[in-house]
């Protein structure tokens, strides 16, 4: 069973991009094919246990610990000389910790006079040598924060160099995570320039633009961002993708960074790992395959592959539908009888009606509008949907998600090449109720359930259609603000709500209004 989109909407029918939907409704829950993902990702592949690791780091400083006893002496800042031949413009934690000579991730220090990475800090080692080469006496050690002076061997500590740690690894108290959508917080990088935390801009290394718009959207569901700030939540799980996505969620919220950007290129090195790069950073994916790829890995990886065990992710996005397959087709081919599956989803594929072949008399081609309530309606128990493959079925939501997730289907693969549907979605920015064109359902005690969504997301697509074609681009709402900004990549600016609704949109994010 091919992993990704697949899994997430639970309609089944086929995407238009080439990718077969799953052999089964029941298999699209949001666990995915459990064998398949362990076989393709193993939870922190390439990573050590931190006791072995730190069994190896000691190793490796063997002869330092051993011949030179400066190397266990400790001193203040103002004791140290070099303290002030620290250069925080210099120093960029984003990228890869790996040593800029030895190409190791393992014990590696950085030089904080210019941000580069070196292995170890004994005799011998790329740092001792870098510190006698070049005058650069300042390393901090990645995996701790420690700042040792080298040649000289010994431990550094003082208050000034707080900031640099944080900005390694930023931290937050649950007091200050609960007040991140209480009041409007600005911040000042060091080249004066003033940054939103969490909202801030993601770097394009080549053509990871669909990655970017993806994150942007993710933390705009706070549950999932409250998780991800708090690495406490998620310290027993061993995945690389967990800890890097953490560790990118963290840095966008940080309110002490010495930039107003983050480069996401750690992130991407663990999604090119976990997918086998069926995503990397040199060539664009569609940001649809890779979000379902991603929450579903994500999933897998906090539950251990327990499909039935529920994640921060189900919690936030995870519905249901009843899917009624008619008698005498699909998986009710050999039925007279319809088939009913009730199909947990995370995602919603909404199909675009058929665009106009002709031109109006003015010689222009007419671009068609549709609201969203009429594409809804699919889900509404009612409408026949036709599928080749899956046959004529009927949907319904039985359970509405916290967060939902729909995906706009606006690529269409025929025989010879990609076509776009460039149809606008009429959709309201607030209160979008479902209940104007679907069946809700009913709440223990018989009332209708809340099904009344505000948008906090909207992801654009702009050109044209077919792979590396066209860019992304999120719209995303700053709740403490009530404000609407466009994001893509590293530039941020104001967007008015009129101009998110008039957009090519792709896929959304809505948030159950309680």
């Amino acid at each position: 069973m091919k992993r990704g989109r697949d899994q997430l909407e639970a309609d089944g029918s086929e995407e238009g991009r080439g990718e077969q939907a799953a052999p089964a409704a029941a298999e699209q829950a949001a666990g995915g094919d459990e064998q398949e993902r362990q076989q393709q990702q193993q939870p922190g592949d390439g990573q050590q246990p931190p006791a072995q690791q730190a069994e190896e780091d000691d190793e490796d400083d063997k002869p330092l610990l051993q011949n030179y006893k400066m190397s266990k002496s400790l001193r203040k800042g103002i004791e140290c000389p070099y303290l002030d031949t620290i250069s925080r413009q210099n120093l960029d934690f984003d990228f890869e910790k790996c040593c800029s000579v030895s190409l190791s991730g393992h014990n590696v220090y950085a030089c904080l006079v210019c941000g580069k990475y070196f292995q170890g800090r004994g005799p011998n080692t790329q740092a001792y040598t870098h510190a006698l080469e070049a005058g650069h006496h300042m390393f901090m050690k990645v995996e701790d924060g420690r700042v040792y002076c080298l040649p000289d061997m010994y431990e550094v500590q003082d208050r000034s160099l707080a900031d640099i740690q944080y900005v390694l690894n930023p931290t937050f108290t649950p007091e200050e995570v609960a007040k991140l959508d209480s009041s409007v917080s600005w911040a000042r990088a060091l080249d004066g320039t003033e940054y939103m935390p969490g909202l801030v801009g993601l770097n394009n290394m080549k053509q990871n633009d669909y990655a970017n718009v993806v994150v942007q959207a993710l933390i705009r569901i706070h549950p999932i961002r409250d998780f991800f700030l708090r690495p406490e939540n998620y310290k027993s799980c061993n995945s690389l993708l967990v800890q890097r996505f953490g560790e990118l969620v963290r840095k966008t919220w940080n309110p002490r960074a010495f930039k107003g950007q983050v480069s996401p290129h750690e992130f991407m090195q663990a999604v090119m790992s976990a997918s086998g790069k069926r995503f990397i950073i040199d060539q664009q994916s569609d940001p649809v395959e890779f979000l379902s790829w991603l929450v579903n890995t994500l999933h897998h990886d906090l539950t251990g592959g327990k499909r039935k065990k529920r994640s921060v992710i189900t919690d936030c996005l995870q519905g249901e539908l009843e899917v009624v397959t008619l008698a005498g087709t699909g998986k009710a081919k050999d039925s007279t009888q319809d088939v009913t599956d009730r199909v947990p989803f995370l995602m919603l594929g909404l199909d675009l009606p058929a665009a106009p072949l002709f031109k109006d008399a003015l010689e222009k081609v007419i671009i068609p509008q549709v609201p969203i309530f009429d594409i809804l309606k699919k889900f509404d128990g009612q409408a026949v949907s036709e599928d080749i493959k899956h046959g004529r079925r009927r949907f319904r939501i039985t359970k509405l998600p916290r967060f939902l997730v729909v995906h706009v289907r606006r690529f269409l693969k025929n025989q010879f090449f990609m076509e776009k549907n460039p149809t606008i979605v009429n959709f309201p920015v607030k209160n979008l109720e479902l209940a104007a064109c679907v069946p809700v359902p009913q709440g223990k005690d018989g009332q209708a359930v809340p099904s009344k969504y505000d948008l906090v997301a909207n992801l654009v697509h702009e050109g044209k259609a077919g792979q590396g074609q066209g860019t992304y681009r999120v719209h995303v709402h700053r709740k403490v603000e009530e404000q609407w900004y466009e994001v893509q990549d590293l530039r941020v600016s104001e967007v008015l709500p009129q101009m998110v609704a008039l957009s090519e949109t792709y896929a959304q994010v809505y948030e159950l209004k309680q």
